[in-house]
């Protein structure tokens, strides 16, 4: 099956990361600054929301922790550093934010119920509405989002086919495990690690946000165990 819905979804990144990489270049840099700002303040309002959906708040906490010592142990942030470095080497970007570009765009569009309802009912019952809907959205974020990053939020639009893509072709198989809670209880987990990008976004402090990753598997584990 062609996952349609993810193609117009990475083609919208695209679309709106070349229109934000041609606005960026024409800014002056308080423009720059104060745009991002204005993101981090809607990032952080993002992640709020997705956050309130937790059924289950002990389980966030629990697979939070547990995913940042995975993380710092397995020392994620510097993988994900270089492996950015390397794609970044691949294609001769000379833009010092291409990795967390790329990063921060791939996080803000894959974590969230949207991309998993969406390919679900795109591989289940063929409609692939939802991320249509997605793929507007994402178009318009991308604008911001290259404006602010450049380059590297172009290339989000990859691991966001990948990861949707991948859920729509097997629909089948991913569904027995995402239920109404385990949708509600992942998107809570991701709403927390967004708004820690908000929170890098307005340097209030640095998180390493690439160490947290791990709570997403813990989550769905801990949610599927005692959910």
């Amino acid at each position: 099956m062609l996952p349609i819905g993810s193609i117009v979804n990475a083609l919208a990144i695209i679309g709106g990361s070349v229109i934000g990489c041609w606005l960026q270049s024409r800014f002056p840099e308080r423009i720059r600054t104060i745009v991002f700002q204005g993101l981090g303040l809607c990032v952080l309002l993002i992640g709020i929301q997705m956050a309130l959906k937790v059924e289950n708040i002990l389980i966030v906490i629990f697979a939070v922790l547990l995913g940042g010592i995975t993380g710092e142990l397995a020392r994620l942030d510097t993988m994900f550093e270089r492996l950015g470095n390397k794609f970044k080497q691949l294609i001769k970007s000379k833009n010092p934010n291409f990795t967390d570009g790329l990063i921060t765009a791939s996080l803000i569009y894959c974590i969230g119920a949207m991309a998993i309802v969406g390919s679900l009912e795109e591989g289940i019952n063929n409609n692939p509405e939802i991320l249509f809907t997605k793929a507007i959205l994402d178009g318009f974020g991308s604008v911001a989002l290259a404006a602010s990053y450049g380059s590297g939020v172009l290339f989000s639009a990859i691991p966001v086919f990948l990861y949707q893509g991948s859920m729509t072709i097997g629909a089948g198989f991913f569904q027995q495990y995402f239920s109404e809670l385990m949708i509600a209880q992942v998107s809570a987990c991701g709403g927390l690690l967004i708004i820690g990008i908000g929170i890098n976004l307005l340097e209030l402090t640095e998180i390493r946000l690439a160490n947290l990753l791990p709570a997403l598997a813990y989550v769905v584990a801990l949610t599927a165990f005692f959910g």
